[in-house]
């Protein structure tokens, strides 16, 4: 099944504590790169995240944007350096001693000793998470896929439409090859009898016809096409990625009309071969979209 590069998907999963959101978006590229925005702190996940979606996606530039927020992840804890603290009170109370001040040490003295107290992350359950993301995000690379899906049957169709065209236009060349033969016999017979004033003889002219025919001759480039052509639809039906196949094949059969093209010595062969080259044109537009 031919599947477009480009689309769109996302999934989100709230839990009682945390939640996620994965979006997945991909566009046409010639290789298959990623793209993951996430948090640093589950920068660990990267990896996975990525053989988890090279599970469905094979080509283009996938960008992936992961959320998370919830009471989980603000696991903060106060720690308190009760030496340095127990100095402190005991400096005060030496002070108040010394000077013989009538004021009670309090709480609030404590408190405003901010060197004594620290905020610091406790550590997560990084693998719990970690099961949650991978999960949410197969899900929005599947509804990611359904949309690349959908699309590659669009351009699909149009490329079958195009590629009929093209044996078409193939067909027509298969019959005008042999009428380039016949027309230049006739032409130069009708040179050389105007030039010789008189009936030319056989051979000589069938040798000139036939130093012609070996240059004029495309038989060989339509068979190929021919069979390129079928070649592509057979690609076309298959399964797995396809697009450099195509692009591939696509090449061959634009190298094949060019050489028809040089040889022609027929109008209506040299309009065909611009025909043609315009359905090979639009073909190639289509298959850069496809993965």
């Amino acid at each position: 099944m031919v599947k477009s590069m480009t689309g769109f998907g996302i999934s989100r999963k709230q839990l009682e504590d945390i939640s996620v959101t994965v979006e997945i978006k991909t566009v046409n590229h010639r290789f298959c790169e990623q793209v993951i925005r996430m948090p640093k702190q589950f920068i660990i996940m990267e990896e996975k995240i990525k053989k988890t979606i090279s599970k469905w996606i094979h080509r283009g530039r996938i960008e992936v944007f992961i959320t998370l927020e919830g009471e989980r992840l603000k696991n903060q804890k106060i720690v308190v350096d009760y030496l340095l603290l127990d100095r402190y009170h005991q400096l005060l109370t030496e002070i108040k001693n010394r000077y013989l001040l009538q004021d009670s040490i309090s709480l609030d003295d404590l408190l405003k000793k901010e060197d004594c107290f620290q905020v610091v992350d406790e550590e997560l359950d990084i693998e719990e998470i970690e099961k949650i993301v991978l999960a949410v995000a197969e899900e929005a690379v599947i509804e990611l896929n359904k949309m690349r899906t959908a699309e590659g049957g669009a351009l699909q169709k149009d490329i079958l439409h195009l590629a009929g065209l093209s044996e078409q236009s193939v067909s027509r060349l298969q019959q005008f090859a042999p009428q380039v033969i016949t027309l230049y016999r006739e032409k130069i017979k009708a040179k050389l009898e105007d030039y010789l004033q008189d009936k030319i003889e056989e051979s000589r002219l069938l040798a000139e016809v036939g130093i012609f025919a070996d240059k004029a001759d495309i038989n060989e480039e339509l068979i190929r096409l021919t069979s390129h052509i079928q070649q592509f639809y057979n690609i076309l039906q298959g399964s797995g990625p396809v697009g450099r196949k195509l692009d591939f094949l696509l090449q061959e059969m634009n190298r094949e009309v060019n050489t028809i093209g040089s040889k022609a010595n027929s109008a209506d062969i040299s309009k065909e071969v611009v025909e043609l080259k315009s359905f090979l044109e639009k073909i190639k537009e289509q298959i850069q979209n496809i993965e």
